[in-house]
């Protein structure tokens, strides 16, 4: 059950990262190129970004099954593989159409940005590094010892 939550979360991250880091992303470079540079918007997109990366931090450092990790480091790696062996492919799975919803579109361009930055590649090899940890795939201690005594006998302190 842990494991499927895991995965749910992934989903979830992976939605977090990708529409929501893109928009953000997209946001900040139209601030930066405004004039004067700045604005309400600009930190709204940052707060975005640190949002993002809250959600980020919290699943790689917290206790959860290492799901959450492994299915958005897949598709952010995947794509990046994709990129670096055929740009054209690998842009082309960004919505661009005019029928798409402009929240979309935007975070579709602000991905495009992260892609070819490789910042989905960096951000892909981070989230990864939870799933080689052996210590994540266990259950922890407390749970397998659920008719633990303790011993009668007096502590050394």
């Amino acid at each position: 059950m842990r494991h499927f939550a895991g995965l749910l979360l992934g989903v979830v991250v992976t939605a977090a990262v990708l529409v929501g880091g893109g928009w953000a992303v997209q946001q900040a470079l139209t601030a930066g190129q405004a004039v004067p540079p700045g604005g309400q918007r600009l930190w709204i997109a940052l707060g975005s970004m640190a949002a993002v990366g809250l959600v980020v931090g919290l699943v790689v450092a917290g206790r959860v099954s290492p799901l959450a990790t492994f299915v958005p480091s897949l598709v952010l790696l995947a794509w990046t593989v994709v990129y670096a062996l055929d740009p054209g492919r690998a842009l082309s799975l960004v919505p661009n159409q005019p029928t798409m919803h402009w929240l979309v579109n935007e975070a579709g361009a602000g991905n495009k940005t992260l892609l070819s930055t490789g910042v989905h590649g960096l951000l892909g090899v981070v989230l990864f590094i939870p799933v080689l940890i052996p210590s994540r795939w266990a259950r922890r201690d407390d749970e397998l010892d659920e008719e633990y005594e303790p011993s009668q006998e007096g502590s050394y302190y």
